[in-house]
């Protein structure tokens, strides 16, 4: 039978990174709904403990540590950890940290097709729940067995960094404007017109898809071009707007759609349909 309750507490402390089109008033007041940040936990530091006596009838012990104790991994410090329960806590943290977040097995995503000089390349990607990318898969036209089990293996290496944790624009910067053949104009993308090899073009369309990377796009936003269009709208209407958009973000491909909901939807609202079977 345990006779005694051990009541640890930890305080941590965590970093949230987000990217913004713009910087307003409103994008920063409605910046902690937002759920496309970078979580970072920056150190874990031991509060207080305290320890109980569960015996009947016993008065109850508490012991109390105030000294605040850093749990963080650093080099520098893990020698003044205090106890195994400690660093097991610590290494449960990184542990969490550096887990493999499994795709769904029912996921949204695009197919993207795109001709490179005579090349074909079909870029498929999947995504979590919340419209983060997890994978992708590219398939090539008029390649050999070798190049086509490289690029699908390549392929694999990328999706498995992506459900690790690998910030795609990580990828993003390793691999734009890397040079070789095939390469030139590109034909079936309305963003991208030329690209210098099958990986600039392939994430140039993941970095406008899902980073909002207009720099790296050859031809203006439809969205953005229709946003500025609009007049002004009561506060009423707008709510209406943003929670249909919302609605909208929750079962459609975000890489699909990119900003372009407006051009993406059909309004159905006043169109009436006869269901009456012929006589």
């Amino acid at each position: 039978m345990a006779k005694y309750l051990v009541e640890t507490y930890y305080n941590c402390s965590f970093k949230v990174t987000h990217y913004l089109d713009e910087v307003n008033e409103k994008e920063l007041t409605n910046l902690e709904k937002r759920d496309d940040g970078k979580f970072e936990i920056i150190n874990v530091k031991l509060d207080n403990r305290k320890t109980k006596s569960l015996e009947k009838g016993g008065i109850n012990k508490v012991q109390k540590e105030t000294k605040q104790t850093d749990l963080t991994s650093d080099k520098s410090k893990t020698g003044n950890l205090p106890k195994n329960g400690e660093e097991n806590f610590v290494k449960k943290i990184h542990d969490s940290i550096n887990k493999r977040f499994g795709m769904p097995d029912r996921r949204k995503g695009y197919i993207q097709k795109a001709t490179i000089g005579d090349h074909k390349v079909y870029l498929h990607t999947g995504e979590y729940e919340d419209g983060k990318i997890g994978e992708i898969f590219i398939d090539t036209s008029k390649e050999g067995e070798l190049v086509k089990a490289l690029m699908n293996n390549f392929a694999i290496a990328i999706s498995l960094g992506l459900q690790y944790g690998v910030p795609l624009d990580e990828f993003v910067s390793a691999y734009v404007d890397t040079k070789f053949e095939p390469s030139g104009k590109v034909y079936g993308n309305d963003r991208i017109l030329s690209a210098t090899s099958i990986l600039d073009y392939i994430f140039r369309e993941l970095a406008i898809s899902y980073l909002n990377r207009e720099d790296l796009a050859h031809t203006p936003s439809i969205g953005a071009n229709l946003d500025k269009s609009k007049g002004s709208k009561s506060e009423e209407t707008e709510d209406e707007h943003n929670q249909f958009l919302k609605i909208v973000k929750d079962i459609t491909s975000k890489g699909f759609v990119r900003n372009n909901y407006q051009k993406k939807l059909v309004d159905l609202s006043d169109i009436r349909i006869n269901l009456k079977g012929k006589k």
